[in-house]
């Protein structure tokens, strides 16, 4: 009796070291504001669920020639653009093509509206038509953009009047576009002239992450849905490739993926560079809080957030003119990029930056000096600080 108590008293003991001993060899789990990935608080079971699901698809879910692939894509997988959630590399940047104006896309019988660079054996990858004008888009972040979606078009039309009387001469406006008839519109929505108020991609030309999802399907892996049953290659309407319930899980995966945590708050240089980032008007465009309306997703619903962005396309001034847009946008404009998330970029992109639509800056300094047009006072007021002030603006920017 004795021997066996102090036999299970030794086993017990041997269990505790060894538990201590795996705490201190195992990696500590990750800081949440070192990640992009996460869910909204708040979310119901089912809702956590349908999450998970989306995240399966959205991340797993590898498509090859027997499930529908291409047979002319730019990626396998949608997760293959944008790993850990986050900005997409140069090797993974898409190209779009064919509309040099506002009076639609040209090329459309041609291939476009994008660039199809791949392709299974036998199949020869899509090439850029003779004539036809071109730009390169850098998947972006897609964390936190079910708050982006509820942002009411109020709040956004308030921004844009807000501008008329700018003195920076910051004069930005919404991309109203056309919309598949697969959408149906937010009730929040305010349309002129049959066209609606878009707010994500580049151009800001993409109405929500329904619309977002089903275009990334087609036009990135060539996979049909009922949504777009049109084949890319083919030209024809064929059966779907990826289930309804899917495309809607990854919709919801989207939606309720965490908006990105700021890092080191309260470090005197990070404070200093965002009183810094205001005083020379960056935040005239990069707003610093919007506020959602009604969403069906109730833990999205009448939020106040700051994804440093006023969802309007503004006038960049000629060098990043790529004679390409979309919608209503002109060929010079482009949305304002949120910029929540920016200090995690790296970690996507090989451990270095690519900044802008397509990627050119490697710095966020040399992003900042690239912005023309309307924002050409305020990197002249960058340009003035001092270098120790301009590295504080750098440390606020680091730290989103």
């Amino acid at each position: 009796m004795r021997t066996g108590y102090l036999a299970a008293v030794a086993s017990a003991v041997a269990s505790m070291m060894l538990l201590a001993s795996c705490e201190t060899i195992e990696p500590s789990a990750p800081v949440a504001d070192a990640l992009l990935d996460g869910l909204v608080n708040g979310l119901s079971n089912a809702q956590s669920e349908q999450h998970q699901r989306g995240d399966n698809a959205f991340n797993n879910q590898v498509f090859t020639s027997s499930s529908g692939l291409g047979p002319i894509f730019v990626g396998t997988s949608c997760g293959e653009c944008h790993a850990g959630d986050g900005k997409g590399a140069p090797f993974t940047t898409l190209t779009r093509f064919g509309q040099s104006d506002t009076n639609g896309n040209r090329f459309l019988d041609q291939g476009g509206p994008q660039l199809q660079n791949r392709a299974l054996p036998g199949y020869v990858p899509e090439e850029i038509p003779a004539g036809a004008t071109s730009a390169k888009f850098t998947p972006p972040i897609i964390t936190g953009l079910g708050f982006i979606e509820a942002v009411p078009d109020s709040e956004i039309l308030r921004f844009a009047n807000e501008n008329v009387n700018d003195t920076d001469g910051i004069r930005g406006h919404p991309n109203f576009n056309v919309i598949p008839s697969f959408v149906i519109p937010f009730a929040y929505s305010i349309p002129r002239g049959g066209k609606y108020l878009c707010r994500f991609g580049k151009k800001a030309s993409v109405y929500n992450l329904l619309h977002q999802t089903v275009n990334a399907y087609n036009q990135d892996i060539g996979i049909t849905s009922i949504f777009e049953p049109i084949d890319v290659y083919s030209h024809i309407a064929i059966d779907p490739e990826v289930r309804t319930n899917t495309v809607n899980d990854v919709v919801v995966y989207l939606e309720t993926l965490k908006a990105p945590i700021q890092r080191s708050q309260t470090d005197p240089n990070v404070v200093a560079g965002q009183r810094l980032f205001s005083s020379v008007n960056c935040a005239g465009c990069h707003r610093t809080q919007l506020t959602t309306g009604y969403s069906h997703i109730e833990a999205l619903s009448n939020k106040t957030f700051s994804p440093l962005t006023d969802l309007l396309v503004h006038d960049m001034g000629p060098g990043l003119d790529d004679h390409y847009t979309e919608g209503d946008a002109e060929t010079s404009e482009w949305r304002t990029a949120p910029l929540w998330g920016l200090g995690l970029a790296p970690i996507s992109q090989g451990g270095q930056y690519c900044l802008l639509h397509d990627g050119r800056a490697h710095s966020i300094e040399e992003a900042i000096l690239m912005h023309g047009g309307e924002a050409a006072k305020i990197v002249s007021r960058f340009k003035r600080l001092s270098p120790a002030e301009q590295q504080q603006l750098i440390a606020f920017l680091e730290s989103l």
